[in-house]
């Protein structure tokens, strides 16, 4: 704690998520102590420009073995993240990470062992759940009961290229764990949560790099179909988002439930509506449009409160687990599928 206030430490802004991330946990009330990264990555510039007074340390130890860093941030390199994640929570750290949490099982095994040990939170920041008003509004109503109960989910994830902004790691199978366990996460996330499942299984999944040859190790289309005791979910994602789109993708969930459907178009509205967090309600009385961009998010604000309390109203940690350990599944069925060699 910092002056009665949860103290975080960032490690690692190789991703631009960690802007989302930082400003999300400010404006929940904590104060940031200190941020260190690798090198000097392309996100590092907006970084600073975006929080200018937070120091920059040289040794991460600075904030690991600083005992009021309460949370550390994490947006490294994926490939990196677990051993951060491990080393924090052996520091008596709770930890945010971007996604992926990371890229393969053995990492996952003990990033489970060392938070069963230690007892620290290990969440991930889903960012097309937590960072969405519209997703948190979807989430109020399914509370409500305004569909019945969730029994299928589409979710479909185009993502902007921007060759220009990305450093060689993006290309590497290695650095990212593959497009299924790295943005195909986001997906398996919202599947879980709005059906209520706790687990479910992979029926099948494909990757592939369909249209950009000059990065072999790279996959720029990936499908998954799940299902669980509670639904049934389909997953699209992809890095073809078309130049005339004025954000970095056209972002969509489907919800159906037993009583009534609901649409979400987050991050814009092809059909001609200003702004975000457009959201379609249709059950047996209505059917209608609701801006839901002051929905919130909340997400922030529980992890705070978790940390300070002990809970897990943020994210169950077994959720975090789970949809981790189905995105894995997901991308190793894929390339076995594909009869790719690692």
């Amino acid at each position: 704690m910092k002056d009665g206030k949860i103290a975080i430490g960032v490690l690692g802004v190789d991703h631009r998520h960690i802007y989302g991330m930082l400003e999300g946990m400010l404006g929940a009330g904590c104060v940031a102590v200190a941020w260190w990264t690798q090198g000097e990555p392309l996100p590092l510039a907006g970084f600073v420009k975006r929080f200018p007074d937070l120091p920059r340390v040289a040794d991460k130890r600075a904030i690991l073995e600083d005992s009021s860093v309460d949370l550390v941030l994490i947006a490294c390199v994926p490939s990196d993240r677990a051993a951060l994640a491990i080393e924090a929570m052996h520091h008596g750290k709770d930890v945010m990470l971007d996604k992926p949490g990371c890229v393969s099982a053995a990492e996952l095994a003990a990033l489970r062992a060392a938070q069963a040990e230690t007892g620290r939170i290990w969440s991930v920041d889903f960012s097309e759940r937590f960072e969405v008003p519209a997703v948190t509004k979807a989430a109020e109503l399914v509370a409500q009961g305004a569909i019945g109960h969730v029994v299928s989910t589409t979710g479909l994830g185009p993502h902007r290229h921007n060759p220009q902004t990305r450093p060689p790691w993006f290309y590497s199978r290695k650095g990212t764990g593959g497009i299924l366990c790295d943005i195909g996460s986001h997906q398996i996330d919202q599947f879980l949560f709005f059906t209520g499942s706790d687990d479910a299984e992979i029926v099948s999944a494909t990757s592939a790099n369909l249209a950009h040859r000059e990065f072999p190790d790279f996959e720029d289309f990936g499908e998954i179909v799940l299902k669980s005791a509670n639904g049934r979910g389909y997953i699209r994602v992809d890095w073809f988002t078309p130049d005339a789109l004025p954000n970095w993708g056209d972002g969509r969930l489907f919800l159906t439930g037993t009583e009534g459907t609901i649409e979400l178009r987050k991050y814009v509205d092809v059909g001609g509506a200003a702004g975000t967090d457009h959201l379609f309600l249709v059950n047996k009385t209505r059917c209608e449009r609701i801006d839901a961009s002051g929905a919130g998010t909340p997400y922030f604000a529980k992890l705070a409160a978790d940390v300070r309390d002990r809970t897990q109203t943020a994210m169950k940690q077994n959720h975090a687990f789970k949809a981790t350990e189905l995105a894995l599944e997901a991308q190793r069925l894929a390339e076995v599928t594909a009869g790719y060699k690692r």
